[in-house]
């Protein structure tokens, strides 16, 4: 590692020389910090230890709650379906049927244009994606 330093350096202190005598003192100053640091850099890295070795995880467990089948509204079920389900399917057949008649607006994709069954659901015409789960919390029991 000693070795590099001293060609790095070497190799520098030409380029200032040539470029002190194209340009003013500023621009030369600024080349020439980028270079002590990158030198400084490559003396820091082998005193790193190498990380530890990591722990083998265990599988993650679904939670109960979001697995647990849960019963539509009447305006909810228009959309998805009267067979209770869970909130994570609930979700999926929502996006299922925003996806199938084009609900997305064009321009802003995290938006969803209501239609007649879903302005039943949300309340208003037009939805924010992070704001559909709020939402259709109130319509599962």
């Amino acid at each position: 590692m000693a070795t590099a330093k001293k060609p790095a350096a070497k190799k520098a202190a030409p380029a200032k020389k040539v470029a002190a005598k194209k340009v003013a003192a500023k621009p030369a100053a600024k080349k020439a910090a980028p270079a002590k640091k990158v030198v400084a850099k490559k003396a820091a890295a082998p005193a790193k230890k190498a990380p530890a070795a990591k722990k083998a995880a265990a599988p993650r467990k679904p939670n109960a709650a979001f697995m647990k089948a849960m019963t539509p509204s009447a305006a909810l079920a228009a959309v998805i379906g009267a067979m209770p389900s869970p909130r994570t399917e609930v979700t999926k057949k929502l996006w299922d049927y925003i996806k199938k008649n084009k609900l997305q607006d064009a321009v802003n994709r995290r938006l969803i244009n209501a239609d007649a069954k879903l302005k039943e659901v949300f309340g208003k015409a037009q939805v924010s994606m992070f704001e559909m789960a709020k939402l259709l919390q109130k319509h599962l029991k």
